[in-house]
């Protein structure tokens, strides 16, 4: 494995933010640490580079103990929101800068630069300084920067927040190729489930400093664990509809909603009268002549996709995928419906009845 995680804690102070953390990452994985604000992905990812303590657990990068290795030494190199570009120095100059200060050769530099420049598209730029570059250019540069190190472990702390959407897109698809052509190992933070599910090898969902759970893109969203893994992957994201058990019938469970019923396949046997959340994915409802009533409000137009934002009695929203053509107009009635096999059941602790 080129990096494993074994019972990782951080606190500061008296506040555990990390807890317990265990994971591996085979060598040239690209791996996505994502979550929303404040749930540790990148406290945990500067605990990998060494920029903070670990409070209890071991680090390991190729078979090494690395927990109390200073930064320099662990073999990582981290690309940061912020660019972190000299902004005196050409683009030439602060690829250059780690390798200068190894007291590198002019011929070793030179060699590595230029590598690093052709694989990111870079070589008209060397001359310019990062005033005069784009925001992803400049991005370009920083990552050029870490690639120069040929580091074991290239860390990401969401290095395209600070781009507009259209850019984003374009990044993502840059750092997929790259990804593609050096082979690295690399570990990405982002708070962007998109991103994650664009980029990723492996997905690590984190809440409250928990691995919430990991696996690849597609297993996280069509077996999700839990609620907060269901909801957090998937855009748009999963409707859920509180309802009641009133029985069962063979392999199905028979479900109460809005005085509607719905049916789930699953092998767990609740008891009727227990409070569950039922999953539904937006292009897993179906609109018909009988289901659960709700009111149409909105159509989000993309061209030959769309998704109906409907409203419950209650007032909760549903989304609805639809690809049908013509949709129902604003203030309709609608009946939906889903397939028994593609609803989910949570517990009220939010846990999936599998």
């Amino acid at each position: 494995m080129a990096v494993q995680l074994r019972n990782v804690r951080k606190s500061f102070g008296t506040v555990e933010v990390i807890h317990d953390v265990s994971m591996d990452i085979a060598a040239g994985e690209f791996a996505v640490f994502v979550g929303p604000s404040g749930c540790g992905k990148s406290t945990l990812l500067r605990t990998i580079a060494g920029l903070e303590d670990t409070s209890s657990g071991q680090i390991s990068i190729e078979e090494q103990d690395v927990t109390w290795t200073e930064p320099a030494k662990r073999g990582v190199a981290m690309v940061f929101q912020s660019y972190a570009l000299y902004p005196h120095l050409s683009v030439y100059e602060n690829m250059a800068f780690s390798l200068r200060l190894r007291r590198a050769s002019k011929r070793e530099i030179e060699e590595k630069v230029l590598e690093a420049a052709a694989i990111l598209r870079l070589e008209e730029q060397l001359h310019k300084k990062p005033s005069q570059l784009s925001g992803g250019q400049r991005q370009r540069v920083a990552i050029g920067r870490a690639i120069v190190r040929q580091p074991k472990v290239f860390l990401f702390d969401e290095p395209l927040s600070n781009l507009d959407a259209e850019l984003r897109v374009q990044m993502r698809l840059e750092l997929a190729r790259l990804h593609k052509q050096i082979g690295a190992t690399m570990i990405y933070v982002t708070h962007d489930q998109v991103e994650a599910m664009t980029l990723a090898d492996k997905i690590f969902v984190l809440k409250g400093g928990i691995v919430q759970q990991s696996g690849r893109p597609l297993d996280l969203y069509r077996d999700p664990d839990n609620r907060f893994v269901a909801g957090f992957i998937g855009s748009p994201a999963m409707n859920f509809l509180e309802g009641t058990v009133t029985g069962r019938e063979g392999d199905l469970t028979i479900l109460e909603v809005d005085r509607t019923e719905m049916v789930a396949r699953i092998d767990a046997t609740p008891a009727p009268g227990t409070s569950v959340a039922l999953g539904l994915r937006p292009e897993h409802i179906r609109v018909g002549e009988t289901g659960l009533p709700v009111r149409m409000e909105m159509a989000e137009e993309l061209g030959g996709l769309s998704f109906l934002h409907t409203r419950r009695p209650d007032m909760s929203e549903i989304v609805v995928e639809w690809r049908d053509g013509e949709h129902a107009r604003m203030g309709e009635t609608l009946h939906l419906a889903c397939s028994p096999d593609k609803i989910m059941v949570f517990d009220t602790e939010g846990h999936r009845m599998r």
